[in-house]
């Protein structure tokens, strides 16, 4: 199981419709509204690292308003 998680930036008044359309996601397994730097953080959860990039890649950035992302990879001991 691979974990990602996805800092994302969207146009100034579209955070919560991309918040609510990225929440329904699939491999999405939370998502939080944020203050600062960022204005939204995902959660993603797949088989495989490549998994959660198509994630972010076809999904996410996909969404209206969307307009930067930055992943983070969990790590495995």
């Amino acid at each position: 199981m691979a974990i990602g998680y996805v800092l994302i930036n969207v146009q100034p008044g579209m955070e919560f419709e991309a918040y609510s359309q990225i929440k329904e996601m699939p491999n999405v397994t939370d998502a939080t509204l944020l203050f600062g730097d960022y204005d939204i953080l995902a959660k993603i959860e797949a088989d495989n690292m490549g998994a959660i990039a198509k994630t972010v890649v076809e999904k996410i950035r996909q969404v209206a308003g969307v307009h930067d992302t930055k992943t983070l990879a969990g790590a495995e001991f």
